[in-house]
């Protein structure tokens, strides 16, 4: 396993390994299962990170349940990026137990426009599961993020579906930013 990656000249080091996440993955897995043995949840994966985390998520689902996938368009306004609508929805929600699937909740913006979308289709439930959350981020209240894999600090991460300019969503492990300073001062240390 490497432990540090480099990527257009930003250093990263391993925060979280395959192995962690996969464990992480299974509990919620076993949880989901029992909480929702007889309500055929509709698992909504929120497109492009939620991929790597709800293929594996979805393999420890041993119920009945349906999946589909969205995506938030969204335009750039003066200071801020600002959510239009939710695209790819094709299935009724009407009555429906939803469990959104996230790749990390930073400030909340973009679960906050989601869920928003998804109550005005009559669903009956919605949870959310993330892989990461950063508290120390989140701008909103959430009473239904009922399944978080790990909460991080308010830190850069690659991997595992999340990406840096578009790359290194397939790697398999998680990985932070190494901050300047502290890659100045391990090269100062060699």
């Amino acid at each position: 396993m490497n432990n540090h990656i480099t990527i257009d000249d930003l250093d990263f080091e391993l925060l979280i390994d395959n192995d962690q996440i996969l464990k992480s993955t299974r509990l919620i897995g076993i949880d989901i299962n029992v909480k929702y043995e007889d309500k055929m949840p509709v698992f909504i994966g929120v497109l492009n990170g939620c991929f790597m985390f709800m293929a594996d998520l979805l393999k420890q689902i041993t119920i009945p349940c349906e999946m589909s996938f969205v995506k938030l368009s969204s335009y750039h306004g003066t200071e801020q990026q600002d959510v239009k609508e939710l695209l790819g929805l094709e299935m009724d929600l009407r009555g429906r137990h939803i469990i959104i699937v996230e790749d990390i909740v930073d400030t909340g913006n973009s679960l906050k426009h989601t869920m928003e979308a998804l109550e005005k289709l009559e669903v009956q439930s919605i949870a959310v599961c993330t892989l990461l959350i950063k508290p120390s981020c989140v701008e909103y209240e959430f009473d239904n993020i009922l399944y978080t894999g790990f909460e991080i600090e308010k830190e850069f991460v690659v991997g595992y579906g999340l990406d840096y300019n578009g790359m290194c969503r397939n790697l398999m492990h998680i990985y932070k930013q190494v901050p300047l300073n502290e890659e100045e001062d391990n090269r100062e240390a060699e």
